[in-house]
């Protein structure tokens, strides 16, 4: 492989060509990204499952349909997304013929995590190439096996001077951002993002930013416990609890913790078995590092379900955890892991003090039949996005903008916003020769109100 700045420079050269600009070029591209990755499903499986244990299922639901779900919607849509968009002209272009042009934005650095380190790294790329763009794609070196494999499928599809994927640790990655991009796309936790903000300022790059945070699950005693433990222990523990939408801790009317404790034991039973280390369908933690940070922040607590863990394994059970101190390192930062924290609330001053002491989370949910409670809290409390009466599942609606605000990220994607993301909106005005007011030419003596009144109508 060249070295990083030839591999800018190459990739920078070729979309001077324009070719990237070409939709018939990015759709071909496109279609045979597609095929690849229909005829390496089973490698997707394989790499997944040795990486960390993922079932075929969870595999495709959460990563490979999603990828391919992408693709298939780009393909549909790809040349009515790149059309000039016309716009209503004003009284002060008056006359003219307004458009918004899509443009891209030249070379991009896209750097993946490793918790879905298929979906993760696949789906910016797709946008950011369908948007006219070139790609340099830093995988997770966590998921060794998906990421060989994703960098084996670029190599296929893609020249190098279009997209390529290099794949190496932490240092690679601070070398990427050492260098001059036009556009940053970074998925990970809030203490990288930083440091992706940092180095992207210093060149004023534009930069999107998918982060995390500690998402709240506030439930009332409106509900069906038992609809609601299932759907709890789905979204928890789906990718054994390492989805940075997954909801971090429980609030929890007093009056019925007892009761949904009860009630997600015996769904976590029911779902993974007593002993949930044998089962095909869940899956392990990332490493050793990440299975001793995850066993340090339950020492000591209240485990009223699970708490198994085996280093060598990185195993740890479906965990949970009763009313947890506020100030314990559990609920002051993400935890990525199957824990699950359950806190009492009696009001909701108790949930906005739990919720205002931490940093703006990804998501949040509610599970109540109260309406007017519901809608108090969605207007109270800034998130970036979230579900009523289900976990997870905003993720998969490609209409649906999906990005963070604030400690939990910047810009959005999925769809068409990803489209757009990847794409600079250009405005251009065209007019024509043969008509030209002379209003906004001096002298201005006696022009002054004739402005006045052309303003007071704009709208």
């Amino acid at each position: 492989m060249d070295s990083i700045t030839n591999i800018i420079n190459k990739q920078r050269a070729f979309f001077k060509s324009q070719q990237t600009k070409d939709v018939a070029f990015r759709l071909q591209l496109l279609k045979s990204l597609k095929t690849e990755i229909e005829s390496n499903e089973q490698a997707i499986f394989d790499a997944l499952n040795k990486d960390f244990k993922k079932s075929e299922f969870e595999s495709y639901l959460s990563e490979l349909g999603l990828v391919l779900s992408e693709l298939n919607l780009v393909i549909k849509n790809l040349k009515k997304w790149t059309k000039p968009k016309r716009v209503k002209s004003s009284l002060l272009t008056f006359p003219s013929k307004d458009y918004i042009y899509k443009s891209p934005y030249g070379n991009t650095l896209i750097i993946a995590p490793w918790n879905y380190p298929f979906l993760l790294a696949m789906e910016p790329l797709i946008m950011s190439f369908a948007a006219g763009n070139t790609i340099v794609l830093k995988p997770s070196e966590l998921t060794p096996n998906t990421s060989r494999l994703v960098t084996q499928i670029i190599s296929n599809v893609f020249p190098e001077a279009v997209a390529i994927c290099i794949e190496g640790d932490a240092e690679v990655a601070k070398q990427l951002l050492n260098k001059k991009w036009d556009f940053i796309f970074f998925t990970g936790s809030t203490k990288v993002g930083k440091r992706v903000a940092q180095a992207a300022a210093s060149t004023l790059t534009p930069v999107v930013l998918e982060l995390g945070g500690k998402s709240p699950c506030i439930i009332d005693e409106s509900v069906n416990l038992k609809l609601i433990a299932r759907r709890l222990v789905w979204g928890k523990f789906l990718n054994g609890g390492q989805t940075c939408i997954a909801p971090d801790y429980v609030l929890v009317k007093s009056n019925i913790k007892k009761h949904l404790i009860e009630a997600l034991k015996a769904e976590i039973v029911k779902r993974y078995t007593s002993t949930p280390i044998q089962s095909p369908d869940f899956p392990r933690i990332i490493d050793k590092k990440n299975t001793q940070r995850l066993s340090n922040l339950i020492s000591g607590l209240n485990v009223p379900f699970g708490g198994d863990i085996n280093l060598e394994e990185t195993y740890i059970s479906p965990t949970l955890i009763d009313n947890p101190p506020l100030h314990h390192p559990l609920m002051r930062e993400e935890i990525f892991g199957p824990i699950l924290p359950i806190i009492a609330f009696d009001n909701e001053q108790d949930i906005e003090k739990i919720i205002w002491s931490l940093d703006t989370p990804l998501a949040l949910y509610v599970f109540s039949t109260n309406q007017v409670f519901v809608e108090s809290i969605l207007s109270k409390f800034s998130f970036g996005g979230g579900v009523i009466n289900d976990l997870l599942i905003h993720f998969g609606n490609q209409r649906l903008p999906f990005g963070g605000v604030g400690h939990s990220g910047m810009g959005k994607y999925h769809g068409k916003y990803g489209f757009d993301t990847f794409s600079h909106d250009k405005s251009i005005i065209k007019r024509g020769i043969s008509t030209d007011p002379s209003v906004r030419y001096a002298p201005y003596a006696g022009k002054l109100n004739h402005l006045k009144k052309i303003f007071k109508w704009l709208g």
